[in-house]
């Protein structure tokens, strides 16, 4: 796991062709926008969140966010637990986000 402050994550991001980004808030956080191209899968969901995480692809490189940082950085370790190699945590998340912002329809 990597802490990576937003200029080297969306730096990495736009560099990286083997990419996912995923998004760990809540669905009435999402509901106030989010990265675009993000895979939402709530941290709170508990094993849940392991379950779905598991399903995903690991030879990925994922940047993960949440709203400031906190929750992201549990995910990013959980996901190494999981054999996850590359995750790269957003210091000071979506509150702090100055790129391009998302709606779910």
């Amino acid at each position: 796991m990597a802490d990576l402050s937003q200029i080297d994550w969306t730096k990495q991001l736009n560099e990286d062709n083997n990419s996912v980004v995923l998004d760990v808030r809540t669905p009435e956080e999402v509901a106030l926008g989010m990265i675009p191209n993000a895979i939402h899968i709530d941290i709170f969901k508990g094993q849940g969140f392991i379950d779905e995480v598991n399903q995903l692809d690991k030879t990925k490189n994922y940047y993960v966010y949440c709203k400031a940082g906190g929750r992201s950085g549990q995910a990013c370790a959980v996901m190494n637990q999981l054999g996850f190699d590359n995750a790269y945590n957003l210091v000071g998340g979506f509150s702090q986000w100055k790129g391009e912002v998302a709606f779910q329809e």
